[in-house]
């Protein structure tokens, strides 16, 4: 049976529920100004391990909901609880991952809300951080990237042993405006 994001929330919950637990909400944990790590709420972070569980509350007690096989997967820390972080992926799901199978390496995705327009689509890695540079690959939307830096327009970024940059807006990985090295 395959599920969408949204049928594998509400299934997780059902069988949270059914097991007689409670449902943590992101409401539930520290607000962003006392966080477990003292960082700032949201962030970005990559998932270390080729095996990461994503749970339905931050416990080992709680259900498996998803099973992440993608090292250096981009994915959005959204709330903390003791040592568990809340964390979105580029699809929307939401879930508990215990702190150490995350990493503070940066990754992104390029582009995934164009994945389903064509396969005449891409986001062009260019030279420099110009609009008319010149394209030194092609990127198909979903590609996983190790972002260098961002300047809040463009992120220097290398997939494959090819360096180069990418317009900020056209990954999932980096915030609108965010500069960082």
């Amino acid at each position: 049976m395959a599920f969408n994001r949204v049928s594998r929330q509400i299934f997780a919950t059902i069988l949270v529920l059914a097991a007689g637990w409670s449902v943590v909400q992101a409401a539930d944990v520290q607000p962003a100004s006392k966080t477990a790590t003292g960082l700032p709420l949201p962030r970005f972070a990559s998932l270390k391990a080729s095996r990461v569980n994503m749970r339905v509350g931050p416990g080992t007690e709680y259900a498996a909901s998803w099973l992440y096989t993608r090292p250096g997967l981009p994915v959005e820390i959204i709330a903390e609880f003791e040592n568990w972080r809340r964390i979105r992926d580029a699809e929307g799901t939401e879930g508990w991952v215990y702190h150490s199978m995350l990493s503070g390496q940066r990754t992104a995705v390029a582009a995934p809300w164009m994945r389903e327009k064509g396969d005449n689509i891409y986001v062009n890695l260019r030279r420099s951080a110009l609009k008319d540079a010149n394209v030194v690959a092609k990127l198909q939307p979903g590609v996983l990237v190790k972002l260098k830096e961002c300047t809040g327009d463009w992120c220097e970024a290398e997939v494959d042993g090819t360096e180069g940059w990418l317009h900020q807006g056209e990954v999932w990985g980096a915030y609108p405006g965010e500069a960082f090295k």
